[in-house]
């Protein structure tokens, strides 16, 4: 939960809290038993214990498909039931109008949202019920004398219920489509890691297996030449095993398409044409600024680097607002290659992290984060909108 999200929680826990502390008052102003007597004093301590049971069920924070949460729902709503049949035996048949529990009953009809949102699929239904039950009938505590006032108010309970049950359904498939937008995501992003591995693996092992079969037959007659080649293949079997282990671990948990089209790695190399053709579409011109030697780069930083780069383009184009350059740095240290793009666009009303669809950016973080790399991005001091992002080229450097 980002750090936003948590304050809007934070904030929401105490509104709640503070609602039903109100209808607590109510409860105590009103009368929570219409019967007196020792029984009674002990049906409304229950009652008010109760409530509290129910803030502690509603208001924490709960994981998607808590098994936890329905099962304290369930038996939640089972001890409520319980609880109006002792206030029935207790008032008998002379009872007066009062109050019923509104905080337990308001606390029931938001811990409903959250049961529609976090439960488990298979036991939302089942634990709706429970929770329905024991709000329609617990008006009965405090009116008995009139059938069709209770049933007003058990209506009235269990239409408030339902309006909280759909916005807990509302908020669960909003979720749940997110989350799914970046399981596809991800899904992608695995499948371009595949094919540039592919394209990778084969180019080194068909570069080492050609050296091999040269040095096999120049080994006699010049064997000085021979080792080179042993050299050269030595380090081409490095480098692809280091880019192998930096990458097969996005790959690790998703079986890529085997018959997915293969695409040539775009890389360093590649930032010239693909600047020239972001300026000549359409204004702003973009600039590019190359720091460093970047010959002998790892393919997997190179080609992330590209993907950063082209990424950050298209939400200039989409997001930024009268942009007229863009600049793009790129410089190599000896052990990382930084990655800055930067408008100087006008700020957008949006003042959220730019996000082709909503999600270049964890396409992005995904990739980086594959290599061992970092990437932010925000607004500029001066204006505008910078991405900033750190690939390392050594092994000590992506530790």
């Amino acid at each position: 939960m980002g750090k936003p999200r948590r304050v809007w929680f934070r904030l929401g826990q105490i509104a709640g809290l503070l609602a039903m502390a109100g209808l607590g008052l109510s409860d105590l102003q009103v009368g929570l038993i219409p019967s007196p007597g020792y029984a009674g004093d002990a049906i409304a301590l229950v009652e008010v214990l109760t409530a509290i049971v129910v803030a502690i069920i509603w208001l924490p924070s709960h994981k998607q498909d808590s098994w936890k949460l329905a099962i304290q729902s369930i038996g939640l709503a089972v001890w409520s039931l319980l609880v109006t049949a002792a206030s029935l035996t207790v008032a008998g048949s002379a009872g007066q109008a009062g109050s019923w529990g509104f905080a337990e009953a308001g606390g029931i009809i938001g811990l409903t949202m959250v049961v529609a949102r976090r439960a488990p699929r298979r036991a939302v239904v089942p634990t709706l019920l429970c929770l329905g039950a024991a709000l329609a009938v617990s008006p009965a505590r405090a009116t008995l004398s009139n059938p069709a006032e209770l049933v007003s108010l058990s209506l009235v309970m269990l239409l408030a219920a339902a309006g909280s049950i759909g916005g807990g359904v509302y908020l669960r498939v909003q979720e749940s489509g997110r989350a799914q937008a970046v399981r596809t995501v991800r899904s992608e992003q695995r499948a371009e890691f595949a094919r540039d591995l592919h394209d990778f693996i084969a180019h080194h092992v068909t570069g080492i297996v050609v050296q091999a079969q040269g040095a096999k037959f120049i080994a006699e007659t010049d064997p000085a030449r021979a080792m080179l080649a042993l050299e050269q293949i030595e380090r081409a079997g490095a480098e692809t095993m280091t880019a192998m282990r930096r990458m097969v671990g996005v790959l690790r948990d998703e079986k890529a398409d085997p018959n997915a089209p293969l695409a040539p790695l775009a890389g360093i190399d590649e930032l010239g044409p693909l600047i020239e053709g972001f300026s000549e579409s359409a204004p702003p011109i973009a600039h590019l600024h190359l720091e460093g030697d970047h010959q002998g780069l790892p393919v997997e930083v190179s080609s992330s680097a590209y993907r950063v780069v082209m990424e950050a383009l298209t939400n200039v184009r989409q997001h930024s607002v009268n942009p007229q350059v863009v600049d793009v740095w790129v410089r190599k240290t000896a052990n990382w290659l930084l990655v800055r793009i930067a408008d100087d666009g006008e700020p957008s009303r949006n003042t959220g992290p730019r996000d082709r669809a909503g999600f270049g950016i964890v396409g992005l973080q995904e990739r980086v984060g594959a290599v061992g790399g970092r990437i932010q991005a925000g607004p500029g001091i001066e204006g505008g909108w910078v991405v900033d992002a750190a690939l390392p080229i050594s092994t000590e450097a992506a530790r």
